[in-house]
This record gives C-alpha cells, sequence and structure tokens, in this order.
C-alpha cells in the first residue's frame, strides 16, 4: 500500500478546497453557538462527521460549560447615523462573547470599552471574554482615532447569553487495528484564515481521502472542536479510550500561509509523532521551525497535560502568534493560499504514510537469506555487484525484531520512503514478518 503515491491522484483541486475556505470565513464562530453549527454543516458536506452537543452547566474536570453565545448585529453609529464599526462588515469588530448593550455614549463613557492596536493601526483585533462578562468593540487604530469627543454615539449589541450547548464532531475511520492516530482541529474563531478555517479544511480533505481506503492499518479519530473547552471536554467523555488506544496524533492549525513548516514537540518530546515528523521534514524540507512543548498554546496543552499524557505534536506552517497577522483581520484570505493548504495536506499524507508502514518486522532467517533464486540479487558475483542491493541487505540485517522502520531508516541515514518499497518487497517473498508492538 502506497498511501501518499495513491492519495496524490485523489488530491482535491486547489478550486475545492478554496471553496470550502471561502464559504467557512465569513461565519461567525465562538466556542458555543450557532457559528459552530454552521461551520459543522459545511464540513458535513464533505465528510458524515457526528455532531454532539454538551450542555451548558456541564462539568468538565476543573472547568465548566459556559452558556451558549450567539449575536445578531452590532454596531456605534455617529450622530449622522452612519454605522462607523459595523459588525455586518466585519465579525471582529464585536468583542467575542459580548453580553448585550444599547445606549447613547460619549466618546469618554465608550472608550473602555474599545480595543485596537497602536502598533498595527490598520488591524482590527480578535479580543475575547469567554468568562467574565462584558461588552465591547474591536476597532484599528485608524478608526479609534477618527472618534470625536464632542458627540454622542448610538451603540448597540445585539447579543444572548443563554443556558443552551457546546457543540462539536467527530469521526471515525477504522483501520485493521484499535491503535489510533488522533487529529484534532477547531472551529471556534470567527473570520481568522490561517488561525482557523485552514486547519478545519486540511483536516477534512485529510479524513476524506483517508476514508477512500480499505486496508489502512491504524484508526483514524478526527475531532472538530471548539479551542481549549472542546479538548477539555472531548477528554472528558474520552480520555480512557483515548489513553488506551492513541499511538500517535496532531493538532492541525495555521497550515494556510506559504511560509515554511513548523513542528511544535509533544511534552515527551519524543514521541512516535515527534520521530516521524522530525524525520519527514528533514528529509523533505530545505528549511523548517522547531518549537519545544515549552512554546505551546493550542490544544496540544491538554492532550499533553499530566495525567493525559497523548503523543499530540503540532505541525503548522507560521505557528501561532509568530506572525504580525495573528489574532487580527489581517488574518484574512490574501494571507494564505491554496497553493499552500494543498501543500499542507501533502506533508500529513506523508507523515500518514510513515505512520501507516513503521512497523517493527523480523528477519525470517538466519543469517543471509538466499536472494539470488528469488530474483533479488544477481547470480553473476562480481566486482561491486553488492552495491545495487546494499540497502536491501542493510534493512535485512537491522530486522530484528526490536527496531522499528523509523528507527532503522535513522540508523541507515536515508529516508523511511526509500525503505517502504524495499520492505513491500521482502514481505512479499516471506523474507520478514511484521511483529505487532504498540
Amino acid at each position: 500500500m502506497f498511501l501518499y503515491k495513491n492519495a496524490l491522484d485523489q488530491l482535491p483541486s486547489e478550486n475545492k478546497i478554496w471553496d470550502l475556505t471561502t464559504r467557512l470565513f465569513p461565519i461567525c464562530r465562538s466556542i458555543t453557538g450557532n457559528g459552530v453549527r454552521q461551520t459543522l454543516t459545511l464540513l458535513k458536506e464533505q465528510i458524515p462527521i457526528q455532531i454532539h452537543e454538551v450542555p451548558s452547566g456541564t462539568k468538565v474536570f476543573d472547568w465548566t460549560i459556559p452558556p451558549e453565545w450567539n449575536i445578531d448585529d452590532a454596531y456605534i453609529k455617529d450622530p449622522e447615523g452612519n454605522r462607523i464599526v459595523d459588525y455586518r462588515k466585519n465579525n471582529l469588530h464585536v468583542l467575542n462573547y459580548s453580553i448585550s448593550f444599547e445606549g447613547k455614549l460619549s466618546l469618554k463613557e465608550l472608550d473602555s470599552h474599545l480595543h485596537s492596536i497602536p502598533e498595527q493601526p490598520d488591524a482590527i483585533p480578535y479580543v475575547t471574554s469567554y468568562y467574565q462578562p462584558q461588552w465591547g468593540f474591536c476597532l484599528s487604530q485608524n478608526q479609534r482615532d477618527q472618534l470625536r469627543d464632542d458627540v454622542q454615539y448610538d451603540v448597540k449589541i445585539n447579543s444572548s447569553l443563554k443556558e443552551g450547548s457546546l457543540t462539536y464532531a467527530d469521526f471515525i475511520i477504522p483501520g485493521s487495528s484499535k491503535d489510533e492516530i488522533l487529529i484534532s482541529t477547531y472551529i471556534c474563531h470567527p473570520s481568522m484564515a490561517n488561525n482557523e478555517i485552514s486547519g478545519p479544511v486540511v483536516a477534512t480533505f485529510l479524513a476524506k481521502i483517508l476514508k477512500s481506503y480499505k486496508d489502512l492499518y491504524y484508526t483514524y479519530r478526527f475531532v472538530f472542536i471548539p479551542e481549549t473547552i472542546g479538548s477539555i471536554t472531548y477528554l472528558s467523555l474520552h480520555k480512557d479510550e483515548l489513553k488506551k488506544n492513541v499511538v500517535a496524533g496532531y493538532v492541525i492549525t495555521c497550515v494556510g500561509d506559504p511560509n515554511p513548516f513548523s513542528y511544535l514537540q509533544s511534552r515527551a518530546e519524543n514521541t512516535l509523532t515527534d520521530r516521524i515528523t522530525m524525520h519527514i521534514l528533514k528529509n523533505t524540507e530545505e528549511q523548517f521551525h522547531l518549537y519545544s512543548f515549552l512554546d505551546r498554546g493550542s490544544d496540544e496543552r491538554q492532550y499533553c497535560s499530566p495525567g493525559i499524557d497523548l503523543p499530540i505534536g503540532s505541525l503548522m506552517r507560521s505557528k501561532y502568534g509568530s506572525y504580525p497577522e495573528y489574532h487580527t483581520s489581517l488574518d484574512n484570505l490574501n494571507y494564505i493560499t491554496a497553493e499552500a493548504l494543498e501543500g499542507s495536506l501533502k506533508k500529513y499524507l506523508q507523515c500518514i504514510e510513515a505512520l501507516e508502514h513503521n512497523h517493527v518486522y523480523q528477519n525470517m532467517y538466519f543469517c543471509e537469506p538466499q536472494l539470488g533464486r528469488r530474483g533479488l540479487y544477481s547470480n553473476l558475483s562480481k566486482k561491486n555487484s553488492a552495491d545495487d542491493v546494499r540497502l536491501m541487505m542493510n534493512l535485512l540485517a537491522y530486522c530484528d525484531g526490536e527496531k522499528d522502520l523509523l528507527a532503522i531508516a535513522e540508523k541507515l541515514n536515508c529516508s523511511i520512503f526509500e525503505l517502504i518499497p524495499l520492505v513491500t518487497l521482502l514481505y512479499s517473498h516471506d523474507l520478514i514478518k511484521k511483529i505487532n508492538k504498540k
């Protein structure tokens, strides 16, 4: 089975990738609410996800699922009735999870409820207040500088915080083994392209491709959740089975910009996920950035936390928080490209290919097997004749029932993709067998 080569024939066109991206971008999402449901409804057009609701007030470890937030409209009007800050033009304009408010205010009264970034005068910041009720607006510094202190502003936020639920989805693709690869991505940020949309888009098409295979070894669990509270909720519901079955996995985020790849390691920093990903990057990329778990900031915080200890890393492009556009309106559809999204999908497929073939193999014979009679070695022994099969012979020499294929590739200083076809060939001639080790 050569997943990656076969998958290249099944890759969605850049147009299909971009179409889903542009449909998801305008939705006003948060950690709860109808924006999350709209997002999952669009994803369900691509893959058969199961959507779940967890009621507000539910205890999930040390946290409690908050009331559900939804918003219809928000604006600041000048005395002439012009919407100078308008949620309908950009949903980042309202403080995410803002309570409702209506009134006429002077600039002095309004000012403490405004958020901007002086160093980025054109950017609308993304600001949230999930667990402390307050109201507010976000605007560019340029907009803020134009506000007058001699007039009254008509201010309205039409939102609701009510008992409802947290919405998430999952999708499991069974393999021949109960061992799982966990793929998690979040669906809670409003209109930001790289830090939000890129993750669900790549995860969705990755799931769609894997779903088409009938001979997967691993079982794949895809999870679409609001960040932090979502992963905590999912772990509170599935902790025992995840701890028992998950052998590798990723949080997919920030995979849409055209910059070099980054990898944020798991807390252990030596898991199968870490080993596979670093090997792939070293053998396929001229440049990449490596981050320690100390640089964490997304759901790997929960998956790798003490007592959970799942082997989860994050393979990204520009790491969240490392680029100026992050958490602002500048992280828009102009910041990402369809080509970069497709490239990130291909990179994850390479990681899956390596994981699928990374087993422990045992040489079936004492001493070297006779390759010539199997057509695997020249029947004429002459100078340098062994060079043609040197890699195969070295592979056989290290198939000792202890080392996995990745360890052998590292020992032989080659790519695991050079060994995969050799393993397939040797396996077909009954020269090696697979040893089942978790």
